[in-house]
C-alpha cells in the first residue's frame, strides 16, 4: 500500500453564477506517493498544482471550495475526517512549505517563538524544552548561530533563509509526508540550489515521501523520482523522471522540454508553447490543450482523452500517445 494515495480529487470554487460557472480547478487528479520517495507535479501557472497541494493538506476553506474524491493517508480517508482531526494530521502527519515564507510567517513573532508556540501546543513540551528544540531545528536547517537568530524576526532573515525556518516549521513535528509547493520561488539560483539540497538531506535522514509542486525542470531532474505533469486540473503524464526526459508521451510534456535552455543549443530561439492555458471556469470541448497543440486534429477536439496505461508502467493523457511514445524514442 502506498503511503499516501489520491484518487479521482477534484475541487472546485463557486463563479459569479452559481455552479454554471463554478471553476474547476482540480479535475479527477489520481496519484501515489511512497515512503522515501519523490513525486514532483509539475505544469505552468494555472494548471491546477498549489490547489491539489492545499486539498491534500485540508487548508482549503469548505465552503467556498468544494472538495470530493478520495485522499488516503496509510488507507485512512482524510476528507470524511473531522476538522479537529484532520487539523491534527495536517502538520504533523503531513508538513508543507510554502513558497511564500514572507506571508507564511507571522512578522510580528520570532522565529524561536513561532516554533516553540509548534512544539508545546502539538507536543506538550515545556516553555524551556521547546526553546531548545526550536533551537536544534534551526541549527538542522543549517542556519548559523541558531540560538541567537532564534530571537530574530522573519524580516531578518534573507528570502533563502525564511525558506529554511519554513522548512524546520514543516518538519518541527517529523511528518511522513512533506508537501513543498514552490519552495524556491523568487530565489536566486545558488540559494535555490542549496535549499533543494536541504529538503533531500533532510528526506534521506528521516525517509518520509516528497511531493514537489514546481514549474522548474532543472529542480525536477535533480530530485525527483517520479513526475505527474498537470494541464487544465488534470494529469496529462505520469512516469518517472527518467522516462520523461527519454522521450514525453505527451505533446504538453514535449513542448515544456522543448522550452528548457540547453548549454548546447546556445544559438538557437528558446520555444514557447504558442497561447496560453485554458480559462478553468470555461474549458474548451475535447482535449484541453488542443488549442495549443501541434498534433490536434478533429478527435482531439471532440473527446476528452482518458489517462491510459503504456509500457513500463507509465501513462499519458493524449490521443497520440503511442505515436508520440514512438516517435520520441526512435
Amino acid at each position: 500500500m502506498a503511503l499516501l494515495e489520491v484518487e479521482d480529487l477534484r475541487v472546485s470554487f463557486p463563479g459569479p453564477g452559481g455552479d454554471a460557472s463554478a471553476v474547476h480547478a482540480v479535475n479527477g487528479v489520481s496519484l501515489e506517493l511512497e515512503s522515501g520517495r519523490t513525486l514532483a507535479i509539475l505544469g505552468e501557472s494555472g494548471s491546477g498544482k498549489s490547489v491539489t497541494a492545499q486539498a491534500v493538506m485540508g487548508i482549503l476553506d469548505v465552503p467556498p471550495a468544494r472538495v470530493t474524491g478520495s485522499v488516503r493517508l496509510r488507507g485512512r480517508e482524510l476528507l470524511t475526517l473531522a476538522p479537529k482531526q484532520r487539523d491534527r494530521v495536517s502538520g504533523e502527519e503531513i508538513g508543507m512549505v510554502f513558497q511564500d515564507a514572507m506571508a507564511a510567517l507571522n512578522p510580528v513573532f520570532t522565529v524561536g517563538d513561532q516554533l516553540s508556540e509548534l512544539l508545546r501546543v502539538r507536543r506538550g513540551m515545556s516553555r524551556s524544552d521547546a526553546r531548545r528544540r526550536a533551537v536544534e531545528l534551526i541549527d538542522r536547517v543549517n542556519i548559523p548561530a541558531a540560538k541567537d537568530r532564534a530571537r530574530d524576526y522573519p524580516h531578518q532573515f534573507s528570502g533563502g533563509m525564511r525558506q529554511r525556518i519554513m522548512i524546520a516549521l514543516a518538519i518541527a513535528l517529523e511528518p511522513d509526508v512533506l508537501i513543498a509547493d514552490e519552495p524556491t520561488t523568487a530565489l536566486d539560483v545558488t540559494v535555490q540550489a542549496q535549499v533543494m539540497e536541504l529538503i533531500a538531506e533532510i528526506q534521506r535522514d528521516s525517509g518520509m515521501a516528497l511531493l514537489l509542486i514546481t514549474h522548474d525542470l532543472g529542480v525536477v531532474a535533480e530530485v525527483a523520482d517520479d513526475v505527474a505533469v498537470m494541464y487544465a486540473g488534470r494529469i496529462v503524464e505520469r512516469a518517472t523522471v527518467e522516462q520523461i526526459f527519454a522521450g514525453p508521451a505527451h505533446p504538453y510534456t514535449e513542448g515544456l522540454l522543448a522550452s528548457m535552455p540547453r548549454i548546447d543549443r546556445r544559438d538557437e530561439e528558446l520555444y514557447a508553447i504558442p497561447g496560453s492555458p485554458p480559462n478553468p471556469a470555461r474549458l474548451p470541448s475535447g482535449c484541453p490543450f488542443h488549442l495549443r497543440c501541434p498534433r490536434a486534429d478533429d478527435v482531439c477536439r471532440a473527446t476528452l482523452p482518458a489517462l491510459e496505461p503504456l509500457p513500463a508502467g507509465r501513462a499519458s493523457a493524449c490521443h497520440h500517445r503511442e505515436e508520440l511514445l514512438h516517435v520520441s524514442h526512435g
